[in-house]
């Protein structure tokens, strides 16, 4: 694979094309000046030993050194083979809940919005963990599969949305299943599912997927994030309501999540204003076992800029040898002939 790690660089090769039409010019001046000297025939034979060819070619070489120097500094690159990296670590499935009800504002600004911010900053923190994303409503999906680049990570945590999903609602069971479905590793040892949601459950049993979760080693660790008491859900700057044309209230249900954590040899954590629980669960984390995961990953691009540079100087050298008129010791030898 080949690239210019600083491509902005090469805009300055629109300054070669400049330099030629000042060349031009300067050349077509010192002509006109010439001609106002004097009859050109009789003062080029005042002058045997300008060489209009040796200007040219000191130019060529000019610009073409330049040029080399340009690309150089764009720095062009090679990639090498892929080759797989080992080490120990956790696989990490985040299973978001996006449904209406976590843009409630019982959090500032919302569920949601501080959701956001504390899985950008715990991807800051991770080294060996290898992470997904999976977000959930009435329908699962999975927006991120299992990556070790945090980076990407962050990209899609930062568009976490209500829009992501087709159908609202909250299956919590659903969101469950199609995260264990999403390991890339087939250690019990190293799975864990971090579930975050206002625990607000409208179909399934998700105890029932939490047990099968716990028969397969994968351990699900819960955070709800809400109060009890709740909160109204404002879309668009209008409170949503029931068919009975009553304020709808979101309320956080520490229940089922409790019970899904104790069953797999978790840990449930209730976000608070001051932190939503990532902290707590990443320590729990850190304390597990891990196991070998492998990652396949380019090597560093190898630099090529080097051999650009040595072109580049021997051109200088070369302009800087050449002289611009004909040496009356070496005319014999002029291969410079007009």
């Amino acid at each position: 694979m080949f690239r210019f790690a600083n491509g902005e660089y090469l805009y300055l090769l629109t300054l070669i094309p400049l330099l030629v039409v000042v060349l031009m010019f300067v050349a077509h001046r010192r002509k006109r000046l010439l001609q106002r000297f004097g009859n050109t025939a009789i003062v080029k034979e005042l002058m045997p030993d300008f060489s209009k060819s040796r200007m040219r070619l000191k130019a060529l070489l000019y610009l073409s050194a330049l040029t080399l120097l340009i690309f150089a500094a764009a720095r062009p690159q090679l990639g090498s083979k892929l080759r797989e990296v080992k080490a120990e670590g956790v696989e990490m499935m985040l299973v978001v809940d996006v449904s209406n009800s976590m843009l409630a504002e019982d959090f500032e600004p919302n569920r949601l919005e501080r959701t956001k911010y504390a899985i950008n900053k715990l991807f800051e923190g991770l080294q060996q963990e290898r992470v997904g994303l999976v977000t959930f409503a009435g329908e699962p999906k999975v927006q991120l599969p299992i990556t070790s680049d945090y980076r990407m990570a962050q990209a899609f945590a930062k568009r976490l949305s209500p829009n992501l999903v087709a159908e609202q609602g909250t299956d919590v069971g659903k969101a469950l299943e199609l995260a264990m479905l999403s390991f890339s590793s087939q250690s019990e040892r190293s799975r864990v599912i971090v579930l975050i949601t206002d625990g607000e459950n409208h179909e399934a049993d998700a105890v029932a997927v939490a047990r099968k979760a716990a028969e397969m080693g994968i351990r699900i660790y819960t955070i709800g994030i809400g109060t009890p008491e709740g909160a109204p859900i404002e879309i668009d700057g209008e409170f949503v309501k029931d068919e009975n044309d009553e304020m709808v209230v979101s309320k956080l249900n520490e229940k089922m999540l409790e019970e899904i954590a104790s069953l797999t040899e978790a840990a449930y954590v209730r976000a608070s204003k001051q932190s939503i629980g990532l902290e707590e669960i990443v320590k729990s984390i850190n304390e597990m076992e891990r196991s070998e995961l492998t990652t396949v990953k380019y090597e560093e691009y190898n630099e090529q800029y080097q051999y650009l540079v040595a072109v580049a100087l021997a051109l200088l050298l070369m302009d800087i040898l050449v002289l611009s008129r004909r040496n009356p010791r070496l005319r014999r030898f002029n291969i410079f002939r007009e």
